[in-house]
This record gives C-alpha cells, structure tokens and sequence, in this order.
C-alpha cells in the first residue's frame, strides 16, 4: 500500500461476501464494490445509461448488471458487455485486516487543462 491517506474505507469485508456487490458513497462517488469468489473490485457505481445504482445490481463472475434496465459490466475492467467504447472506471481496492478499502485516480495535469 502507498500512501494511507490515499486509500478509503469503504465497508467491512463481512458486509460483502463472495459473489455480492454493495454500493457505497466514499469521498462524494457512489461505488459499486463487488467480490469475485474472494477477490475485490470497484467500478464507478452510477450506471452510464440512466444513473442506475450499479452495486445494488445482481452479479454474477464478474458481471454485474444495472437492477434499472440491466446494462452489464465487467467489474474487473469496467467494461460494458456489448459496446467496448462504454467504460465504468475502475478503482484499486484493498482488504486489510477485515476491512476494505478503495482508491480513487489522481488526476493528471492534463484533467485541469480548459
């Protein structure tokens, strides 16, 4: 891990277990994290197509699909599973000692640009 103050708390371990997803606000983002048989990922969690609440959805492997009008993404990429142009951003998650955690991307110099 880099920096603490990098990383966010953003449920228990125990609130999401293998094969569920949650959604959470951290920071002012809404996220979706969803655990893959152990392994975490998080994916901006506000579905591209109406603002669904993409970790209320069902997930199922690595698909997780928008409970609002089924939009589905893999949650290891972000990726939409029919259009390759339609990307959720994906975040770094972490598990320490029972409590996970997510950190967003810095932006570059070139996002404060007009």
């Amino acid at each position: 891990m880099t920096n603490s103050s990098d990383w966010f708390r953003i449920a228990s371990a125990t609130e999401c277990p293998p094969g569920t997803s949650i959604e959470r606000v951290v920071e002012g983002r809404v996220v979706a994290l969803a655990n893959v048989a152990g392994a975490w990922h998080a994916i901006d969690g506000l579905c591209p197509h109406q603002g669904g609440p993409l970790g209320t959805g069902r997930l199922c492997g690595a698909v997780l699909t928008c409970p609002w009008h089924g939009w589905q993404f893999d949650v290891t990429t972000g990726r939409h599973q029919i259009s390759a142009t339609v990307r959720q951003a994906v975040h770094e998650v972490e598990e320490r000692a029972g409590e996970v955690f997510v950190r967003f991307p810095v932006p570059g110099p070139e996002a404060c640009r007009a």
